[in-house]
C-alpha cells in the first residue's frame, strides 16, 4: 500500500522555560576578594579524557553524602566542540553539591562543582573562572594543562590536581606546575582506567602523591585537606623552646641520605615542603615526622624530590627568550675565534627544557649566519632522575603548547603512538648533561653564557652571593648572565651591566677572578670530610696544563689533520707541507686533492675505509715526492673520538716521516740504480707507472663523474625526502586531530550511552506504568495510522501487533452505538481541543473515551493519543446512587410530613396551660414549656440546668424513683396525684401523666411528663 505524504508538523507556541535554582550563575564580587583571601579553601582540578566519565562518576559518588567537603571541584574534560555536553546533569545524580556549567567570570565557591563547556579553554584568576576561545587547532588542544597551570599560578599550595582516564599526555605539564608551587597531585591507577595514557604519563614524572582508584580518592583528599587546610592550622616552627633543632636534624638526615646540604636554602620554603609531606603522611607534629624520616628512607627520598621540584618548560616566558635571542645570542657569535667553541652553562637545568631551548636558539642563529662553529652547552643539576630525563630528550606531546609548530617540526620527532616528542640528534649533540652541585662543585670556565633561571629564589642571601660570585668567575669578559624574572645580581652591580632590566639579562664587564665569597661561606651544619682541594685556582690550574700540553704537542707530536668524511680539512696541527700542497685551479681545502704524489691513492682509500668501518687504517713506508726528492712516509687514518660533544663524524689523519735506512743498504741501492740495466729497468717501471697513473686518473675522473651523478641523484632523493617529510608532517597532524576527535567521540559516546540507559529505564517504567494502569491506550500519527497500543486496548478495539502502521479506520471497534472514532481524532488534530465521551461495549462495560493531541518535547503535534478508561464500576455506583437518592427523597418527604406534625404538636405544647417537661433517665430536664414557667416560676434556661429531684418534695423522692423504674421497664402508669415544688418553695398539688420516649430501636431514652394543677 502506497504511503500518503506526511503533512508538515505543526509548530506550537514555545512554552516558558523555568529556570531552576541550579542554573543561576553566581557572579564575582569584588567586595568579597579580601574575605575570600581570609577564608581560602582548596581548589581541586580534575582532568579527564577518553573513558573519564565513569571515573568522574565514581569520584563524585565517593564524596560524603552527609557532610560538606569545604572544597571546590573543577572538571576539565576533552569535549567535542560541536556537541552540547550533559556532563553537569550526569554529575548531579552522584553528589549533593551544586553543579554548574562554567560561565565566563563565574565565582568559585566551596562545596560546588564546575564543568568546563565545550570548545573553550578555562583559566583561574582571583577566585573566578574565565573562558576563552582555544588558540590551538583541534587535535592539538591541551585544556587540562592550560587550566592546571593557571590554577598553580593563582592558588599555589592550595591547588590540587587529579588526573583520570584518558589517552595522550595532557595534564602532565600542568601537574609539574602545581607541584612546583607546593600543591598536591593524584592520579588514577592505570589498572582501573579504560585508557591509561594520561595517568601513566603523570605517574612517570615521579611527582604524584597518591595513585588510587577514583572511588578511594575522596577519602584521602578530604583527610589531606583537613590536615593541611584546617581552620586552625598547625604552627610548625623549629625555633620553639620544645624543639629548637628539629629542622636542623631534618637537614642532617637529608644530607646523610643524598649528600646535599639544604641549610642555606630559604627556611620558609623548606618548611612549606615539609608541612606538605606531613599532610601527605597524616603526621601532626614535626617531632613525629622526624621520627618517620628516621624509620623510612623512602620518605627521605620523597622529601628530597619535593625540595627539588623545578617549574620548567620550553621557552618559559617567551618574551624573556626573545630578548635573549635578540640581544645576547648574536653577540656570542660575534666573539667566536679559533680559540674554541661557544660555551654555555645551564645550572639547575631540572629535566632539560631550558637547556634545549637555548640550544635551539644557538642553532637557529648559526643557520642565519652560515656558521659552522661548534657549541658546548653544559647542563647540570643535583637531581639524578631529572638528568636522566634530560639525557633521554623525550618529552610529552603536551610541549606543543610551549614550542611553536615550526620548531617542533625542525627540532623534534613525534613518536609512533603520538604520545611523546624526541629531541633530534643535531640538538642533543650540542649538550652535555651531568650531575653537579652549583653551591659546592667547581664551576665551568670561559663561558659565554650562564642561564640560571628561578634557582636563586630558593636560596638564602649568603648562598645567593656565593652562587652569583661563581657565575662571575665562570663567565668570560662580555659573557652574559640570564636570570629569572624574580632574581637579581644583588651587590655585583660593579661586575655586570644590565642589558634588559625586565627580563634580567646582564653582561659581564671584566675578566674572571675568584671572589673572596667563594672561600668564606661556612655551612650551618658540620660537613663530612671532603677530599682536599688544591689551593691553586681552578682557572690557573687549567691554564698551566694547557700550556704544557701545547709545548709537548708542538715538540713531539707528528703532523696531523682533522677532516670530515668528505675529506674537507677542519684543523691542521704541525707542519704538513711535506705531505700536502695546494692543488692547481680553484682553491680547495679537500685533503685528497692536496695530497702529494705517492700519497693520494692510499689516502683516498684509507679515508673511505675508515668512514665506512670506523676502524683505524695504517700504511707504512709510502714513497712520496716532496720538494724534488722522495721520502718515506707512514700514514695513519682513524676516527676522531676524543670529545663526543662535537667530534662525531670526524677523522684524524697523521703523517709521520719514516726513519732513514743504514749507509750500507743505501750504497748498494745507489749502485744498482746507476748501472745501465738498472736505468732501463727504471725507465720501464716509470713508463708502467705512468700508464697506471693515467689509467688511475681516468678511473678517478670516471669516479668523479659517478660521484657527481650520485650527488645529483642524492639531491633529488633529498628533495623527495623533504616532500615526504612534509607529507608525513601533514599526516601526523591529521592523525593527532583524528586522535583528539576520537577522544571527544569517546566522551560523547559515553554520555550518549548513559543517556540511552536512562531512556531504556524510562521506557521500561512507562511500559510498566501503561500496563499497570489497565488503561487501553492507542497512539496514532497525523496520517491516522497506528503507532503504539497497550494490551488493555484489545478489550475495546480488536487490535494485534501486526496492525501497527495500518489506518485506524481498518480497526474493528467493540462498542455499541459509536463509530466516529476516526472523525473525532481528525477533529482533535485540527482544533487541538481534547475530546471526551462515555461509550458502552458489547460486553456491557462502560469506558471513558478521551482523545488528546500528541505533543513532542519541541512542542509540535505528531499525532493523537486515544485512551479507554474503564468506568463500569463508576457507572454501577452512579446507578446505585440514583436509586439511593430516590429512596432518600421518599424518606425525606415522609420526614417532612413528620416534621410538620411535630411543628403542629410543638404549637400545642407551647400554648398549653399544663406544665410539660422532658427528662432523661438520670433526671436531667431536657425540655420545659411556657406552661411550666407560669406554674413553677423557673425560666426555661433555669429549668434546663436543674435535675428532677429538685422539684420533688423530700418525702416523695423514693416513690417518684420507683415510678420511673416502672416506666423504664415498659409498664404503663395511670395519671396520679402528687406534689411538686415551685421556685418560691411552695408545694403545688398536680395531676401527673408520664410517658416513655423510645428511639428507632424501641429503646427508651427519655420520659415526658404532663402536670396539671389540682383545682
Amino acid at each position: 500500500m502506497e504511503k500518503k505524504k506526511r503533512p508538515l508538523k505543526k509548530k506550537l507556541p514555545a512554552r516558558k522555560k523555568v529556570i531552576k535554582p541550579e542554573a543561576v550563575v553566581p557572579k564575582p564580587s569584588e567586595a568579597k576578594v579580601a574575605e575570600k583571601k581570609e577564608a581560602a579553601f582548596p581548589i581541586v582540578g580534575i582532568g579527564a579524557s577518553a573513558g573519564g566519565l565513569a571515573a568522574i562518576e565514581k569520584f563524585f559518588a565517593g564524596l560524603p553524602a552527609d557532610r560538606d567537603s569545604d572544597m571546590a571541584f573543577i572538571v576539565v574534560q576533552h569535549l567535542a566542540p560541536d556537541h552540547k555536553s550533559i556532563l553537569d546533569d550526569l554529575i548531579r545524580r552522584y553528589t549533593r553539591m551544586k553543579v554548574y556549567e562554567v560561565k565566563d567570570g563565574i565565582e568559585v565557591l566551596p562545596n560546588c562543582a564546575y564543568i568546563i563547556p565545550p570548545n573553550r579553554d578555562m583559566s583561574f584568576l582571583h577566585g573566578n573562572l574565565y573562558l576563552s576561545e582555544p588558540i590551538s587547532p583541534r587535535g592539538l588542544r591541551l585544556p587540562i594543562d592550560f587550566f592546571f597551570r593557571s590554577l598553580a599560578q593563582d592558588q599555589h599550595e592550595r591547588a590540587i590536581c587529579i588526573v583520570l582516564s584518558g589517552t595522550g599526555t595532557d595534564g602532565t605539564l600542568g601537574l609539574r606546575a602545581i607541584k612546583g608551587e607546593g600543591g598536591m597531585a593524584m592520579a588514577q591507577t592505570p589498572e582501573s582506567t579504560e585508557y591509561d595514557g594520561m595517568p601513566r604519563s603523570a605517574i612517570s614524572t615521579g611527582l604524584v602523591d597518591y595513585v588510587l582508584p577514583p572511588g578511594e580518592m575522596p577519602a584521602q583528599l578530604i583527610a589531606y585537606a583537613k590536615h593541611l587546610f584546617s581552620r586552625n592550622p598547625r604552627q610548625i616552627s623549629p625555633a620553639t623552646p620544645q624543639s629548637p633543632d628539629l629542622l636542623k636534624k631534618v637537614y642532617i638526615l637529608l644530607r646523610a641520605k643524598t649528600g646535599h646540604d639544604f641549610s642555606f636554602y630559604k627556611q620558609n620554603t623548606i618548611m612549606r615542603r615539609i608541612e606538605r609531606r606531613m599532610a601527605v603522611n597524616q603526621v601532626e607534629r614535626l617531632e613525629d615526622y622526624l621520627r618517620h624520616l628516621q624509620q623510612s628512607p623512602t620518605e627521605v627520598e620523597a622529601l628530597f624530590r619535593d625540595l627539588l621540584i623545578g617549574v620548567t618548560s620550553f621557552f618559559r616566558d617567551h618574551d624573556a627568550f626573545k630578548v635573549l635571542q635578540e640581544l645576547a645570542v648574536p653577540r656570542l657569535f660575534d666573539k667566536i675565534t679559533s680559540a674554541g667553541p661557544v660555551r654555555a652553562w645551564v645550572p639547575g637545568c631540572s629535566t632539560g627544557e631550558e637547556a634545549y631551548s637555548i640550544a635551539i636558539l644557538l642553532h637557529e642563529c648559526m643557520e642565519t649566519r652560515s656558521h659552522t662553529s661548534l657549541f658546548q652547552i653544559f647542563a647540570t643539576d643535583i637531581d639524578s632522575q631529572a638528568i636522566s630525563t634530560a639525557r633521554a630528550g623525550i618529552y610529552p606531546a603536551s610541549i606543543a603548547a610551549d614550542v611553536s609548530p615550526e620548531r617542533l617540526a625542525r627540532f623534534f620527532t613525534l613518536s609512533e603512538d603520538g604520545s611523546a616528542y624526541h629531541v633530534q640528534q643535531l640538538i642533543r649533540d650540542m649538550l652535555i648533561f651531568s650531575e653537579q652541585d652549583v653551591t659546592l662543585d667547581p664551576p665551568f670556565s670561559r663561558l659565554g653564557l650562564v642561564s640560571c633561571r628561578n634557582l636563586l629564589i630558593y636560596m638564602g642571601a649568603e648562598l645567593q652571593k656565593k652562587v652569583l660570585a661563581t657565575f662571575q668567575y665562570a663567565l668570560q669578559q662580555d659573557g652574559f648572565l640570564f636570570l629569572g624574572s624574580a632574581e637579581s645580581i644583588g651587590e655585583l652591580t660593579d661586575a655586570f651591566q644590565t642589558v634588559d632590566r625586565k627580563w634580567k639579562l646582564y653582561q659581564h664587564k671584566g675578566t674572571a677572578h675568584l671572589p673572596p665569597v667563594l672561600r668564606g661561606l661556612t655551612p650551618l651544619l658540620p660537613v663530612e670530610a671532603r677530599p682536599p682541594r688544591l689551593t691553586v685556582p681552578y682557572e690557573s690550574r687549567t691554564g698551566i696544563r694547557e700550556s704544557v700540553e701545547r709545548a709537548l704537542l708542538q715538540q713531539y707530536a707528528p703532523a696531523s689533520v682533522v677532516i670530515n668524511e668528505r675529506g674537507e680539512i677542519l684543523f691542521i696541527h704541525g707542519s704538513t707541507g711535506k705531505y700536502l700542497e695546494p692543488a692547481a685551479g680553484e682553491a680547495s681545502v679537500n685533503i685528497m686533492r692536496m695530497a702529494r704524489e705517492g700519497l693520494r691513492r692510499e689516502l683516498t682509500n684509507a679515508i673511505r675505509r675508515v668512514a665506512a668501518k670506523q676502524e683505524p687504517v695504517n700504511y707504512q713506508g709510502l714513497r712520496v715526492k716532496s720538494n724534488g726528492e722522495t721520502i718515506a712516509v707512514n700514514l695513519s687514518v682513524r676516527p676522531f673520538e676524543e670529545d663526543p660533544a662535537f667530534s662525531q663524524g670526524l677523522l684524524l689523519v697523521i703523517f709521520e716521516e719514516a726513519p732513514h735506512k743504514g749507509k750500507g743498504v743505501a750504497g748498494a741501492e745507489e749502485a744498482a740504480v746507476s748501472s745501465p740495466a738498472g736505468q732501463e729497468r727504471i725507465k720501464a717501471l716509470e713508463q708502467e707507472l705512468q700508464d697506471k697513473e693515467e689509467y688511475l686518473q681516468s678511473t678517478f675522473e670516471e669516479l668523479d663523474t659517478s660521484n657527481e651523478e650520485l650527488k645529483s641523484t642524492n639531491e633529488e632523493l633529498q628533495s623527495a625526502n623533504e616532500e615526504l617529510g612534509a607529507t608525513n608532517e601533514e599526516l601526523e597532524t591529521s592523525r593527532e586531530e583524528l586522535q583528539s576527535i576520537n577522544e571527544e567521540l569517546l566522551t560523547v559516546n559515553a554520555e550518549l550511552q548513559m543517556k540511552l540507559d536512562q531512556l531504556c529505564q524510562s521506557n521500561n517504567n512507562m511500559e510498566n506504568l501503561l500496563t499497570g494502569t489497565n488503561i487501553g491506550t492507542i497512539f496514532v500519527d497525523t496520517q491516522m495510522c497506528l503507532t503504539f497500543f497497550t494490551p488493555a486496548a484489545d478489550r475495546v478495539v480488536h487490535i494485534r501487533q501486526s496492525d501497527i502502521g495500518r489506518p485506524i479506520t481498518h480497526v474493528v471497534m467493540n462498542l455499541e452505538g459509536y463509530d466516529r472514532l476516526a472523525e473525532d481524532i481528525q477533529a482533535v488534530l485540527n482544533s487541538l481541543v481534547p475530546f471526551e465521551l462515555e461509550v458502552h461495549s458489547k460486553e456491557n462495560s462502560w469506558y471513558l473515551l478521551r482523545i488528546l493531541p500528541f505533543r513532542t518535547l519541541e512542542n509540535t503535534i505528531e499525532g493523537a493519543v486515544v485512551t479507554f478508561i474503564d468506568i463500569t464500576r463508576r457507572k454501577k455506583a452512579e446507578d446505585e446512587l440514583a436509586q439511593s437518592e430516590a429512596k432518600h427523597r421518599l424518606l425525606a418527604d415522609k420526614a417532612i410530613d413528620e416534621s410538620n406534625s411535630l411543628r403542629r404538636m410543638a404549637v400545642v405544647v407551647r400554648d398549653s396551660n399544663d406544665a410539660i417537661a422532658v427528662q432523661d433517665l438520670r433526671g436531667h430536664i431536657l425540655a420545659w414549656n411556657p406552661g411550666a414557667v407560669r406554674m413553677y416560676g423557673w425560666s426555661e434556661s433555669e429549668a434546663l440546668a436543674m435535675n428532677m429531684r429538685k422539684r420533688v418534695p423530700e418525702g416523695k423522692v423514693k416513690g417518684e424513683m420507683a415510678m420511673l423504674k416502672k416506666i423504664a421497664l415498659g409498664e404503663k402508669i395511670e395519671t396520679f396525684q402528687t406534689l411538686r415544688l415551685a421556685k418560691d418553695g411552695n408545694s403545688v398539688k398536680v395531676w401527673l401523666t408520664a410517658s416513655a420516649l423510645l428511639d428507632e430501636a424501641g429503646k427508651m431514652y427519655a420520659i415526658s411528663t404532663t402536670e396539671r394543677a389540682v383545682a
